[in-house]
């Protein structure tokens, strides 16, 4: 299969919600790609595709939608899997960090034994728009120690510049379709 056919094929699968959760925004929703067998199948499968065969520790997922692929990326690669939740939603000791949002500022955490210093930890998420969450959590995961060889997402919103934002931190970005506008 082509590249092309690949992107019309997860594009397809994806359903775009216009003006949700504000006017403006197209909400993309990868529910009916996870409902798809095969396009869910070939979205993990390109996922991990440029790291087969690779020694990794671990994959974090970032909430919500981080932990459905990231769940099944840790399968494929035979990795452990460290969910990174939004704050107040692990019951452990944990460590946090505060990020950038449009307007204002949030918090995201990890319990402190999910990695071991040296730990080599991919990075999961559905989406990359201006990569704030995603940013927060590659520094997260490096103040523990972990080297975190690229962060994997099924779409990016280029114009908003959150891939471009990780590759200044020296990270690969694995995406597999791109749509334009918010």
């Amino acid at each position: 299969m082509t590249s092309t056919q690949l992107e019309n094929d997860l594009q397809s699968s994806i359903r775009a919600i216009p003006d949700y959760p504000k006017p403006g925004i197209v909400f993309r929703d990868i529910t009916t790609l996870l409902g798809n067998a095969r396009a869910f199948r070939r979205a993990v499968d390109e996922m991990v595709q440029p790291w087969a065969g690779m020694k990794i520790d671990k994959v974090a997922g970032i909430e919500a939608r981080g932990f459905i692929l990231g769940g099944a990326v840790a399968h494929q690669v035979s990795a452990g899997f460290v969910p990174i939740r939004k704050k107040g939603k692990l019951p452990h000791k944990r460590v946090s960090i505060a990020y950038s949002l449009e307007y204002g500022l949030d918090e995201i955490e990890m319990h402190e034994d999910a990695v071991e210093k040296g730990d080599r930890v991919i990075v999961v998420d559905d989406l990359i728009a201006t990569g704030g969450t995603a940013e927060g959590a590659v520094k997260l995961l490096r103040q523990l120690g972990a080297q975190v060889l690229a962060c994997c997402f099924i779409i990016d919103l280029p114009d908003l510049g959150g891939a471009a934002k990780l590759r200044h931190l020296d990270v690969p970005v694995r995406t597999l379709i791109s749509f334009a506008g918010h």
